[in-house]
C-alpha cells in the first residue's frame, strides 16, 4: 500500500474501490497513501472465509492425501520472490537443500510431505522445470499442491507449515496450525503491519540442526498465537455479501434478492503417497506377535540414532533400477485384474524369478491389501484389519522380518501379527485358506 502502486501519474487512485479485510489496513493505508483513503472498502476475505466453511471437512482432506492415523502431514509453503523459501536470494536455495534431508530424516509412514508453491513460482520457471527439481522429493512421497485450487485444503489438513513470509504461512498461523520459518525476511514489510510482527516472533527452522526433533518440539508446545487470526479478517463469513454488494454498487443496479454464496473448497482427488525411490527398511520384533517396520525414502542414510534389522525394499517402476538387483523385497501396486501382469500369482512369480536375490514380491492390490510370494514358494494374501490403513508394502516388509527372525507361516495364518509403524499399531490377519504353493 504505497503511492507508486495505488496512483497513476496525474496523482489519482487507479482503483475506485480498494478492498481491505481489516480496519489496521486502512489505518496504513491513510498513513502512506492518503490521496487513496477514500476508495478503501472494507469487505473481509473470500479466501479466508472459504477455509473457515471447510474446516469441518480436514479429515477428508487427509484422507484426499493419503495422510494415516498417526501420521504428521508437514506442508512446505513459499511465496514467489528471491528470499523465499524456494528462493535463492540468500545465496542459499533452502527449500531445495530441505528436501533430501526431510524424506531421509522423517520415517516415510509417519509423516506425508507436502509443498504449496506461489503460482509465480510456476509460471516463472515453467511447470516442467518445477517438477524436474522436486523429481526426487516427488518420487519419494512429496506431493505438489495445485497453486490455485489446492492449497487451502492442504493448509486445513496439515499438523506443521514450514514456510516463509508468504500469505499461504500467515494463514496457515491464523488457522492455528504450528508454523516454523525457513526464511523470514523483513525488509519488504512494512514495519507496522501484522506480518512483520508474525515473521519477527515466530520459531525459526535452523538448517544446521536434525529436523525432525524440531518439528516435533514445534508440535508438542504449540500455542496459536492470537494475531493472526484476528487480523487476517474483521469480517470473518460476511465476504460474500460485503463484495456483492460494493460490486453492484459500482455497476449501479440492484442486488439479487437471494443471499451471496462462496463456492466450498472442493474435495481434492485422491493421491496417496506412492514412494518408487529405493527404501531402507528398519524392523525388530516387539513382542511374540507385533513387528516393528520403519522405512527411510533418502537419499542419505537413516538417521544415526535408529536401530534394528535392515533391508531395502524398491518398487518395480524406480528409476534407480540398478538397485532391483540388491532389494530384499520388489513391490507394485495395480489392480489384481490387470491383464499387463496376468494376475498377482503371475506377478510375483515372475519377480522372484527375474531377480533371484529378492526374498519376497509384494503385489499391493487395494488400500488394505497385498498379495505376497516368499522364496520358499508361499503365496498368501495379507489383509488389515478393523483400523489398519499403512501402505500395504510396510505389511510385505513386516512379513519379511518375521520369516527372518525364524517364525513360521503356520503361527501368522493362525494369529496374524500387528504392524507398528512408530505409535500406530495395524492389525494384519491372513485369510483362511492362504498359503498356496507354487506350482
Amino acid at each position: 500500500m504505497s503511492p507508486e502502486w495505488l496512483l497513476d501519474g496525474a496523482g489519482e487512485p487507479v482503483a475506485d474501490a480498494l478492498v481491505l479485510s481489516h480496519p489496521e489496513q486502512y489505518e496504513r493505508l491513510r498513513v502512506v497513501c492518503p490521496e487513496a483513503a477514500h476508495t478503501a472498502v472494507l469487505a473481509g476475505d473470500p479466501c479466508w472465509d472459504r477455509m473457515l466453511a471447510a474446516r469441518p471437512y480436514r479429515e477428508r482432506f487427509r484422507r484426499a492425501l493419503g495422510v494415516g492415523q498417526g501420521q504428521r502431514l508437514v506442508v512446505l509453503s513459499s511465496t514467489w520472490n528471491p528470499e523465499s523459501l524456494f528462493g535463492d536470494g540468500g545465496g542459499d536455495d533452502v527449500l531445495p537443500s530441505l528436501l533430501p534431508r526431510l524424506t531421509s530424516e522423517f520415517p516415510a509412514d509417519e509423516y506425508r510431505l507436502a509443498a504449496v508453491l506461489h503460482p509465480n513460482v510456476w509460471h516463472g520457471h515453467g511447470p516442467g522445470q518445477i517438477r524436474a527439481w522436486l523429481d526426487r522429493a516427488r518420487r519419494a512421497g512429496l506431493a505438489l499442491i495445485d497453486p490455485l485450487e489446492g492449497w487451502r485444503q492442504a493448509l486445513i489438513a496439515a499438523d506443521a507449515v514450514i514456510g516463509d513470509h508468504g500469505s499461504v504461512t500467515y494463514y496457515a498461523a491464523a488457522l492455528g496450525t504450528p508454523v516454523l520459518l525457513g526464511a523470514a525476511p523483513l525488509a519488504g514489510l512494512a514495519p507496522d503491519a501484522p506480518v512483520h510482527a508474525f515473521v519477527r516472533t515466530a520459531p525459526r527452522l535452523d538448517p544446521a540442526r536434525p529436523l525432525r526433533p524440531q518439528i516435533d518440539a514445534l508440535l508438542d508446545g504449540h500455542q496459536p498465537p492470537p494475531a493472526p487470526a484476528e487480523f487476517v479478517s474483521s469480517a470473518p463469513g460476511e465476504s460474500a455479501a460485503l463484495l456483492r454488494r460494493l460490486f453492484y454498487d459500482l455497476i449501479g443496479i440492484p442486488e439479487p434478492d437471494g443471499p451471496a454464496r462462496l463456492e466450498p473448497l472442493p474435495l481434492p482427488p485422491y493421491e496417496p503417497a506412492v514412494r518408487s525411490v529405493p527404501l531402507s527398511v528398519l524392523t525388530g520384533l516387539t513382542g511374540s506377535g507385533e513387528v516393528a517396520v520403519t522405512r527411510y525414502a533418502g537419499p542419505h542414510p537413516p538417521p544415526y540414532d535408529t536401530a534394528g534389522d535392515a533391508h531395502t525394499a524398491v518398487h518395480e517402476d524406480t528409476r534407480e533400477v540398478d538397485r532391483l538387483a540388491l532389494a530384499d523385497v520388489v513391490f507394485r501396486y495395480g489392480s489384481a485384474d490387470d491383464p499387463r501382469f496376468v494376475s498377482p500369482a503371475h506377478w510375483t512369480a515372475e519377480i522372484l524369478e527375474r531377480h533371484p536375490q529378492c526374498a519376497l514380491a509384494a503385489y499391493v492390490t487395494g488400500p488394505g491389501t497385498c498379495v505376497v510370494r516368499t522364496r520358499a514358494g508361499a503365496l498368501l494374501e495379507l489383509t488389515a484389519g478393523p483400523g489398519a490403513d499403512a501402505d500395504p508394502a510396510v505389511y510385505a516388509s513386516a512379513l519379511y522380518a518375521w520369516l527372518g527372525a525364524g517364525r513360521s507361516l503356520a503361527e501368522l495364518v493362525e494369529q496374524g501379527f500387528t504392524v507398528r509403524t512408530q505409535a500406530t499399531a495395524h492389525p494384519v490377519s491372513v485369510p483362511s485358506t492362504p498359503v498356496i504353493r507354487s506350482e
